[in-house]
């Protein structure tokens, strides 16, 4: 009986994905979307709040970041982005024209992320390489100078020695090396307990 006791520990997967250091956590709830996220699809839903999600099978850029917070570590960013939209609706673009927060799609816009990232502290510079993103760093950028987008960087990395990144640019989930080819690449780090 002791034998068995003391060996648990060391076996594979005894305790799951919340073993993970954070990067590696995130990167595959955001990797394990791949096959499932087959479809891009930016229609306005109504959502449950909260824990609110469009079926997994489609979604947009933003779906997949926020299934791997929810996913890795139960974070839910529709929450988290609407009651501060609560508090400081003045301080979130204005693009969409509208005059309260509305919890079906605030958070899955990248405009709002990102003002949500730059309130909690969680913008950092890009880096001067490609090398220099890390793992866990949150991507976004400018599709042909005007559409954002966002991803993940990837713990996986290319065979020139930097990271991909995982998103869904139109055709579901992948895992693809796009760092460095679009506008106002941004980085933010938004990490939480793991």
């Amino acid at each position: 009986m002791l034998v068995s006791t003391l060996a648990l520990p060391l076996l594979p997967g005894t305790f799951g994905d919340r073993a993970l250091p954070f990067a590696a956590r995130l990167s595959k709830a955001a990797r394990d979307q791949i096959g499932v996220t087959r479809s891009y699809d930016g229609a306005y839903v109504r959502l449950d709040y909260p824990m609110g999600d469009v079926d997994r099978s489609t979604g947009v850029c933003t779906d997949v970041v926020i299934r791997a917070y929810r996913d890795a570590f139960d974070v839910d960013l529709q929450r988290l982005v609407h009651n501060d939209m609560k508090t400081a609706f003045t301080d979130y673009p204005a693009i969409w024209g509208l005059s309260r927060p509305d919890w079906n799609i605030d958070h899955r816009r990248v405009p709002n992320l990102e003002r949500f990232f730059e309130r909690k502290g969680a913008d950092l510079p890009p880096p001067q390489t490609l090398d220099g993103w890390d793992p866990g760093d949150l991507y976004t950028m400018r599709l042909g100078g005007r559409l954002p987008h966002i991803g993940i960087v990837s713990d996986k990395r290319t065979p020139a020695g930097h990271p991909y990144v995982i998103h869904n640019i139109g055709g579901g989930t992948q895992e693809e090396d796009i760092l460095g080819m679009f506008d106002d690449e941004r980085r933010f780090r938004y990490e939480v307990a793991a």
